[in-house]
């Protein structure tokens, strides 16, 4: 018979397992070991074996492909055609499981962790909301903490590197914080229902130079908001501040109460005015336009959860137009930032 043939052996019966079902894929990468040290002996020493063991496995291996692997005449080390083919075969089958055990290791790296968010009051933003779906669905191991805190607070915070990242009003972005702006926010002036104005189509500009404010909190020289600040006194309105919030919902709350006029970003109340809850006032090109930026420290270590996310959202809003990025969400308890 041809040296690299075995006897034949029986035909397997029907409910039989085919060859590669019963193979031993521990005995490849022995007949690989034993092809690289061109010896059962050496074989044996890289795998901690004996060489008996070494020589059965591969003994196995030639009874389970009923072909002979190798020829020992003595000294000589012989491989058949064969066991070049099975060698060949093996090197790829390991090469593959190699890179699958890499890429599953990535993935789970890349895939798990904990990101923590800070955000300011209220981020109205459809795609926002959307954006959260998906890269819910594309990292499903990634915990997510989102504290909510006034834009100033953010800012100072994620200078000490206090979070992940942050989405906030920032007029100077600081040195050592990267940014990118996702939200620009056109402020403009409202009233409404129980205020006098409400519902007066004549009104100018003039017209609320006396009336008093409703204002958020970081409405101030030197902070996030100060360019309302800046308007107000350019015009010259003499009205107090009544109420003050750092809440986008408390501002608009005590707007519709009838505390005084106030300024909200115009895209987050459109339901509010069409609702007749608020009424628009002049000037009709608004008071100013405010970014909302996304935050994050230069010089802070990423995690693979935090640079998915910070990755992932840049992207994702990169995607959308300003426009569609301001247009409001589809389902209930949409978000606005303050």
């Amino acid at each position: 018979m041809p040296p690299d043939t075995m006897p034949a052996q029986p035909k397997p019966t029907p409910t039989a397992l085919r060859p590669g079902d019963r193979l031993d894929w521990n005995l490849l990468r022995t007949f690989l070991v034993i092809v690289q040290e061109r010896s059962i002996s050496g074989a044996a020493a890289k795998l901690h074996l004996t060489q008996s063991a070494v020589s059965q496995a591969l003994r196995r291996l030639e009874e389970q492909l009923q072909r002979r692997l190798i020829e020992r005449h003595n000294t000589a080390f012989t491989i058949t055609n064969a066991g070049e083919e099975v060698r060949r075969a093996a090197q790829a089958i390991y090469g593959n499981v190699a890179q699958l055990l890499t890429e599953v290791s990535q993935t789970e790296v890349e895939t798990a962790g904990r990101i923590h968010l800070l955000v300011a009051s209220r981020i109205h933003s459809g795609v926002y909301d959307s954006f959260w779906a998906h890269f819910h669905r594309a990292y499903p191991r990634i915990e997510v903490q989102m504290d909510v805190l006034p834009s100033s607070e953010i800012v100072a915070l994620m200078q000490q590197r206090g979070a992940s990242a942050g989405i906030a009003v920032c007029r100077q972005i600081p040195k050592r914080l990267e940014h990118k702006i996702f939200l620009q926010q056109r402020y403009a002036l409202f009233c409404g229902r129980n205020h006098a104005l409400f519902g007066k189509t004549d009104i100018r500009i003039d017209d609320l130079l006396g009336e008093n404010f409703v204002s958020f909190a970081s409405d101030a020289l030197g902070d996030s908001l100060s360019p309302l600040t800046i308007f107000r006194d350019q015009r010259g309105f003499s009205g107090r501040i009544v109420a003050t919030s750092t809440q986008h919902d408390e501002v608009k709350r005590l707007l519709i109460a009838g505390f005084g006029i106030g300024c909200l970003p115009e895209h987050s109340v459109q339901a509010d005015v069409e609702q007749g809850l608020l009424w628009r006032l002049p000037p009709g090109e608004g008071v100013c336009t405010v970014d909302l930026h996304l935050l994050w420290h230069r010089d802070a270590p990423q995690t693979a959860a935090e640079a998915s996310f910070l990755k992932a959202f840049r992207e994702y809003i990169d995607a959308y137009p300003m426009a569609q990025r301001l247009a409001p969400a589809t389902t209930p308890g949409a978000n606005t930032a303050g």
